[in-house]
């Protein structure tokens, strides 16, 4: 009985899939009864206006998609690179000083800004 109980919690989902399987059910709720919801309120409200509240939702839901995405692309080249977890990586920062976080979070911060100029240049 023991062994089914473990293998039972082995196949449920972390709280964070459920968590994000909820944000993705209710994006895509939202998505389908936003333009009800507004023609309800304002009868004489046009298709496109409608269609705004779509175009929203499916800007956010292509959002998180891409961010999902990323984010299990990044923890499998993590993994293939034989770097530490994730976990691990967050105890060893907080045992650097203070000057030293705060240089890392300005390093960071200087990547990321230049990467939104390289993005910006790239458009125009």
């Amino acid at each position: 009985m023991k062994t089914l109980k473990l293998a039972l919690t082995a196949l449920m989902p972390k709280r964070q899939i459920l968590e994000k399987l909820m944000l993705a059910t209710i994006l895509v709720l939202g998505w389908l009864t936003l333009p009800n919801l507004l023609r309800s309120f304002e009868p004489t409200a046009a298709l496109l206006d409608a269609g705004i509240w779509q175009l929203l939702l499916l800007g956010l839901l292509c959002y998180v998609a891409l961010l999902q995405i990323s984010w299990w692309l990044l923890y499998r080249f993590w993994l293939g690179l034989g770097l530490l977890n994730l976990t691990d990586m967050v105890l060893r920062f907080k045992q650097l000083t203070s000057w030293q976080q705060l240089r890392f979070f300005w390093a960071s911060f200087a990547l990321l800004f230049l990467a939104g100029i390289a993005c910006l240049a790239a458009i125009t």
